[in-house]
């Protein structure tokens, strides 16, 4: 092919596809001059007189032959060239054939028929370099969506142009309606409304707040906000995104892997079966003619673009919906699944917990309560942490710094507040840590069904219980029914909240199967019992607790991976929105890839079969060959293409009330037993 695809950094690319894109479009000049010349050709035997005789007593045109000479060897250089750069590093590539044949075509002094077969060859190549290029070129579009300049707030208020490279974290920056937000970072002031379709793959833009996270390469569309910088460049959101896709671009499924290893014994065949035929015909030229047109009819340009179309077509649909695919493997692997393991928190709920009562003991207001555990848990990013710190602000209490803060992933949290241990947490790990829990004797402070409940202790003493509920996402239902539908025979959802509250959960969601109460390295377990039983197991996760689990899966998928390394680093493939319905749309599109490869693969041989006889019969010529290449390239890339549509129907995911409103519908106040 006319350009290498070597390996490239993400900003490597963003920097070299104009020029590669520059390159191909003088290729292509160049190209069409050559053609024209040999038409030229042509239209000179046909009005000039013939006057001189070739080695085979044909009569000839001397000037169409110089003008066909020049345009062969025009259109020959690129083929010839790029031959000779493989066979230089030991590589066997279908160039060799089509170069060979040309050069052959010349010796033999058909210039016509050496400059036909090399154009319309090239015109193969070029078309399918260029869908190529244009994929990366959408790729390296997803930087310019990053401004160049950004406006920085200095600490006295002031206003200063700088270019997005000189931006580091912790810098605040100005950005007005209509702008794109230069990077990652945190609404410090204002408020807007952002589209984050380039990043997530939602079509309906999202209010922002102060506190709420924004992603460079945004758009910003109603208000002016001052955002303070947590990531620039190549580590932003985007850049990653990026990053990632180019990475899986160059990664190769098993069957182009296999293809790979056995090209280099296919070109050594057909020069052997070429050489038979010049041995064996009585006319030495036409062994020659039949000979040269087997090369160009052995030529499998339709069976190596059969795989990585289609592939570079599948991530292009993932991206535009926000699945990232780090590598094409995994893409083929989604097709296989047949058991699937859910996160409760945060995949099939919202993650977002909301205080909905309260049983301080006795002596003690249901404020004392929430102070003492809001203090505790400030330093912690669990939902549950979360919602306490929220509701307790939105109360107006004053909460103290804590110190000697402790965090034990899946029960709790200690810390020293205004000098006084405090620990919030399951009344198990509460009593495992010393605390007096005998208030658990009193009917009312035993935990209640449905709620996940956390015990709050202070200097060893039980102050009470704050009950917290999380809502199921609308969406995850009907995605659950969608994959049963598609052959998923295991369900399971895991968590470590309490029975009560998993059970309700499975019940409304239509698992098959429910695991509460279990620690991080319990869910590694069931990972691997499913996978003991015959199960390909798929493990979704929100990519921080969840990441050893999604790394055990045979695939793990994390949700609302944007803005989180963890989330994209942990899992193969990352849903950069919540919307859960792309997961039933990822087996599809999974299947549909296969599908498309094996028509491609299917084409490609029987076009190779079909062909390479009427070669050998001298049935088709060289000419004829090169045009039903082009012909069966184009088929070959037109008929990947159509996965780039492929989920159009897919609806946008409906939360579209911001998150201040969903916090205020989802957060009440508390009801103190």
């Amino acid at each position: 092919m006319l350009t290498d695809g070597h390996p490239q950094s993400s900003d490597e690319n963003s920097q070299s596809v104009e020029a590669q894109t520059g390159r191909v479009s003088l290729w292509l000049i160049a190209t069409l001059v050559g053609g024209t010349l040999i038409l030229a050709s042509f239209l000179t035997d046909f009005f000039f007189e013939k006057s001189i005789r070739d080695s085979a007593g044909m009569l000839r045109n001397p000037h169409a032959d110089v003008i066909a000479l020049v345009g062969a060897v025009l259109l020959a250089l690129p083929l010839v060239w790029h031959a000779i750069k493989h066979l230089a590093v030991g590589e066997s590539h279908m160039d060799e054939l089509v170069a060979l044949a040309v050069v052959a075509a010349i010796a033999l002094e058909q210039y016509q028929m050496a400059g036909i077969v090399a154009f319309f060859m090239i015109i193969a190549n070029l078309i399918e370099t260029r869908t190529a290029l244009g994929a990366r070129a959408s790729i390296a579009s997803l930087v310019r969506l990053t401004p160049q300049e950004a406006q920085r707030v200095s600490s006295s208020g002031e206003e200063e142009l700088v270019t997005a490279a000189e931006l580091n974290p912790g810098d605040i920056v100005r950005v007005r309606p209509g702008d794109n937000i230069p990077a990652d970072g945190e609404v410090v002031s204002g408020e807007s409304t952002i589209n984050e379709a380039n990043v997530t793959g939602e079509s309906l833009a999202v209010d922002k707040g102060v506190g709420n996270e924004v992603y460079g390469g945004t758009s910003n569309l109603t208000g002016a906000l001052d955002i303070r910088v947590t990531k620039v460049g190549a580590d932003t959101t985007l850049g990653r995104v990026q990053q990632l896709i180019l990475e899986a671009e160059r990664t190769k499924i098993p069957l182009m892997r296999l293809i790979d290893r056995y090209a280099g014994w296919y070109t050594p065949t057909i020069l052997m079966l070429a050489g038979m035929v010049v041995f064996f015909s009585e006319d030495r030229g036409d062994g020659m003619t039949r000979a040269i047109a087997m090369l160009v009819a052995g030529c499998p340009l339709a069976l190596l673009l059969a795989t990585p179309t289609a592939m570079v077509a599948s991530l292009s649909c993932a991206a535009r919906l926000g699945i990232l695919i780090k590598n094409v493997v995994n893409l083929e692997y989604a097709r296989s699944l047949s058991a699937i393991v859910f996160d409760k928190t945060g995949t099939l709920t919202t993650g977002e917990l909301s205080v909905t009562q309260m049983k301080p003991a006795e002596g003690l207001d249901g404020a004392e309560l929430l102070q003492a555990a809001a203090s505790a848990e400030q330093l912690s990013k669990h939902p549950a942490a979360r919602a306490l710190v929220t509701i307790a602000r939105e109360a107006k209490l004053s909460l103290s710094k804590p110190t000697d803060f402790e965090e034990v992933l899946g029960r709790g949290v200690a810390a020293k507040v205004d000098g006084q241990d405090v620990m919030v947490g399951r009344s198990t790990w509460l009593k495992d840590r010393g605390a007096d829990m005998s208030l658990l004797t009193n009917p009312d402070f035993q935990e209640v069904e449905g709620l996940s409940m956390l015990y709050v202790t202070r200097a060893g003493k039980c102050l009470g219980w704050i009950g917290l509920e999380d809502r199921t996402r609308p969406e995850a239902r009907e995605a659950i029914d969608a994959l049963r539908e598609l052959g998923i025979k295991a369900l399971t959802m895991v968590t470590g909240d309490k029975w009560s509250v998993a059970r309700r959960v499975a019940a409304e969601m239509g698992c098959t199967d429910v695991q509460a109460e279990v620690l991080p390295e319990e869910k590694l377990k069931l990972v691997d019992e499913l996978k003991s039983k015959g199960y390909s197991v798929c493990v979704i996760g929100d990519g921080v607790n969840d990441a050893p689990a999604l790394a055990a899966g045979n695939l793990g998928i994390a949700m609302g991976a944007a803005g989180s390394d963890v989330a994209i680093n942990s899992a193969s493939i990352a849903l950069m929105n919540n919307d859960l319905s792309r997961l039933p749309f990822l087996i599809r599109l999974s299947r549909q890839t296969t599908r498309v490869i094996a028509q491609n693969l299917v084409f490609g041989v029987v076009f190779i079969l079909v062909v390479m006889p009427l070669a050998v019969s001298g049935t088709l010529t060289a000419i004829p060959a090169a045009i039903a290449h082009t012909f069966a390239s184009a088929v070959v890339i037109f008929n990947s293409a159509r996965l780039v549509r492929f989920g159009e129907e897919l609806e946008p995911h409906a939360a579209s009330v911001s998150p201040a409103e969903s916090a205020s519908s989802m957060v009440p106040a508390p009801a103190v037993a």
